[in-house]
């Protein structure tokens, strides 16, 4: 019991030993180097993963906003781009859409008559296609000095003629109309007839066609410009269906209208012996179109 109680060197003593052994290292590690493989197993195998250690939590804190703001610059990226593609297909649409109208006022421009009138193109606002009545709307009207009877084409053939005027917009009547009548003639011989509505959009009937007459499957009717209403040798319609009855006075023929009545969505209003004089003359050489 008493070796418990045995008091070894004072706490100065050997705060003295310590301090002294402490320089001694010092010193011969300054001079010699003796203590360097020591300190480099220290800092590898000590040092080292203590510091790892201890910068873990802030490395970690770290790495994890770094993810999420790389995750949410991603998210932003992709809606930019998202954003960027919509755009980008709308003007792609807008520009194809913008193409096929150009392709049909090229097409109908190179349909214009040669013969030097004045032509004003116009729009379709609305369009009233049923067995009774066959009329579209234009977006022209009297204050384009548009006139009751005017012939409409569009770029494949001859469509109607205005029926009522507005002062800005004008109702048009279609060849298909059961109402109208339109002079034709065959364009590769000259036969005349008249090419009445049927009520269908891709049907017209030529009346009053004796059997014996030259006509043909696919024969070209043209514009006779008979009645001065339309201008001579505008397309119509090709004939596709020949029946001569018998005991039948005259040929039943039916020809398809060469505009599309149903699809055309710009047309041309020819000025063609207006009731009222224009202030613009085109020369013949020159056709015009009118602004």
């Amino acid at each position: 019991m008493q070796s418990l109680f045995l008091r070894g060197p004072s706490v100065t003593l050997r705060t003295i030993v310590l301090v002294a052994l402490s320089i001694m290292i010092m010193t011969a590690d300054h001079r010699w180097h003796h203590l360097e493989a020591a300190r480099g197993v220290l800092e590898t195998y000590i040092i080292f993963p203590l510091r790892y250690l201890i910068n873990i939590p802030a490395d970690l804190v770290s790495w994890t906003d770094e993810s999420f703001s790389s995750h949410q610059t991603l998210l932003d990226d992709n809606r930019d781009l998202r954003e960027q593609q919509l755009r980008a297909q709308v003007s792609l649409q807008k520009l194809s859409i913008l193409e096929k109208e150009n392709e049909r006022l090229r097409k109908m421009l190179s349909a214009r008559p040669k013969v030097g009138e004045l032509v004003l193109v116009a729009e379709l606002l609305s369009i009233d296609l049923d067995p009774y009545k066959q009329q579209v709307v234009l977006n022209k009207g009297s204050e384009k000095e548009v006139y009751l009877g005017q012939p409409i084409i569009d770029a494949w053939g001859v469509m109607g003629q205005v029926l009522h005027v507005g002062r800005h917009s004008s109702t048009a009547l279609l060849i298909s109309d059961p109402s109208h009548a339109i002079p034709v003639q065959i364009n590769r011989n000259g036969l005349r007839s008249t090419a009445f509505g049927t009520g269908q959009a891709h049907k017209l009937e030529l009346r009053y066609i004796p059997h014996s007459a030259d006509i043909e499957i696919g024969d070209l009717i043209v514009t006779s410009g008979l009645g001065e209403r339309f201008p001579p040798n505008y397309p119509v319609g090709r004939i596709i269906e020949i029946e001569r009855p018998a005991g039948e006075t005259f040929a039943t023929v039916i020809a398809e209208p060469l505009a599309h009545l149903d699809r055309s969505r710009e047309v041309l209003l020819v000025w063609h012996n207006p009731p009222v004089k224009k202030t613009e003359k085109i020369e013949p050489e020159e056709p015009g179109i009118k602004p």
